[in-house]
């Protein structure tokens, strides 16, 4: 089934979100808890799967809600259908810092693989399945595990990535090493294998880890600056890990409060 043609408009620098224009009988399809706001005459059908029209059957509906359970996405999607006679717009937000990148399908020949949790929402006809690593070194210390996130189609769909993001456009036979948080998404032709960095003194103590991607073309490929997961290790890094409020400023002036409000508290009277 080929994708309803959409018009869109991206909002934002650090918290994006992008808006959908919607003719009238057009829909598209989001990912559950991403809609934004909507003008009323659109209708929300909440489905059980991707939304995808070759999902035939409940067999079928079963399988693409498998297939996004086991990205680790929810069984549902829900669909937003334009039911006026003129053009509505419905907005979907980011989930985290970062940019949306509108992804044409039919330009990057129908395919394209992600990270699990990237997908935003898409315009309808949009198949969302799973890509399945091949080797096993890349499925156990590739980042993102054996299972990618594969959207098939051949119209907008709209996926999300951490921070700044840059595309790099692979030769045949060019190599690209990146971190393995950092890769987005990337055409099928790209080749994805995992590289150990080589030196055990720069693997325990470089901060990089011990595998990096080695990407190597022909295709296109997107990186993001900052991981969600480098971003929540950072912010747990950061927050208090025995209760209460942290303080900011010295560690002397740290001990000194701690003293004496631990002095007030316990009823000191010297």
């Amino acid at each position: 089934m080929a994708m309803d043609v959409v018009d869109y408009e991206i909002k934002g620098a650090e918290m994006q979100f992008v808006e959908v224009e919607l003719d009238p009988g057009e829909a598209a399809i989001g990912e559950a808890g991403s809609m934004m706001f909507m003008d009323a005459g659109i209708s929300m059908d909440t489905v059980f799967g991707d939304g995808s029209a070759n999902q035939g059957g409940f067999f079928g509906k079963l399988l693409g809600a498998g297939k996004r359970l086991v990205t680790g996405e929810s069984l549902f999607t829900t669909i937003y259908t334009n039911n006026a006679s003129s053009k509505l717009r419905v907005a979907f937000a980011a989930p985290y810092p970062g940019k949306i990148l509108p992804m044409d399908l039919g330009k990057l020949g129908g395919t394209l693989i992600c990270q699990k949790d990237a997908f935003l929402c898409a315009a309808r006809g949009v198949s969302l399945g799973i890509a399945l690593q091949k080797k096993l070194s890349t499925g156990f210390f590739g980042g993102e595990g054996f299972i990618m996130q594969k959207l098939d189609g051949d119209g907008l769909a709209f996926v999300h990535a951490g921070g700044t993001v840059v595309r790099r456009t692979l030769q045949p036979g060019q190599t690209l090493l990146v971190d393995t948080g950092c890769v987005v998404a990337y055409t099928p032709d790209v080749s994805f294998e995992i590289q150990y960095v080589g030196k055990i003194k720069t693997a325990l103590f470089g901060g990089e880890g011990l595998f990096l991607a080695q990407m190597t073309g022909p295709g296109e490929v997107w990186l993001q600056s900052l991981p969600f997961s480098r971003l929540a290790s950072r912010i747990f890094a950061a927050a208090p890990q025995n209760g209460g409020r942290r303080e900011e400023g010295s560690v002397l002036g740290g001990f000194a409060a701690g003293g004496l409000l631990g002095g007030v508290l316990g009823g000191d009277d010297d």
